[in-house]
């Protein structure tokens, strides 16, 4: 299993590149998604991950299934993982809410991060296709967050307050 990087590895601070549409199915990149779901699936905190995460500068983010069953008020392992390749956000809402945040890359510490409580995102999926997805409270945090790390910036940038972690909380 490949090793998520941390805070000063050179890919959480590049702006990652796009994929081209034609590389999307190709073995390459069907096995970055391989590793990303295998290191999420192996995260119970995780919430998302993103390929800069893996060390591999390119726009791709996967969003855990069982974040998306909480959204859908379904059981955990009932709704498999979304992958948004190439995404953009459609709208951002400007009501904003403060929320704990805390990263797979940036190991021990949590911090509150003022992000816009709905989000829009455009983006392909894994098999090419346009997706655009609708969010609200945790998956539009999700969404900024992990569209932060595609843009090279760490939510401690972006933190009010940053805290040592005490207890284990959800990470993106």
């Amino acid at each position: 299993m490949k090793e998520i990087v941390q805070t000063g590895h050179p890919a959480l601070k590049a702006k990652a590149l796009e994929v081209p549409p034609g590389e999307i199915t190709s073995p390459k990149i069907r096995t970055l998604i391989a590793e990303m779901r295998e290191a999420l699936a192996n995260e119970p905190l995780g919430v998302a991950i993103a390929a800069p995460q893996l060390g591999a500068s390119v726009r791709i983010f996967v969003v855990s299934g069982n974040a998306l069953a909480k959204r859908a008020e379904k059981a955990p392992g009932t709704v498999p993982d979304t992958v948004f390749i190439n995404p953009v956000f459609v709208k951002l809402s400007k009501k904003k809410k403060l929320l704990h945040e805390g990263c797979l890359s940036v190991r021990g510490l949590w911090g509150m991060v003022e992000r816009s409580e709905k989000a829009t995102i455009h983006a392909l999926t894994e098999r090419a296709m346009p997706i655009t997805v609708n969010a609200e409270g945790l998956l539009a945090h999700i969404f900024q967050h992990e569209m932060d790390h595609l843009d090279g910036i760490l939510y401690i940038e972006k933190a009010d307050e940053i805290f040592e972690e005490k207890e284990p909380e959800l990470h993106e």
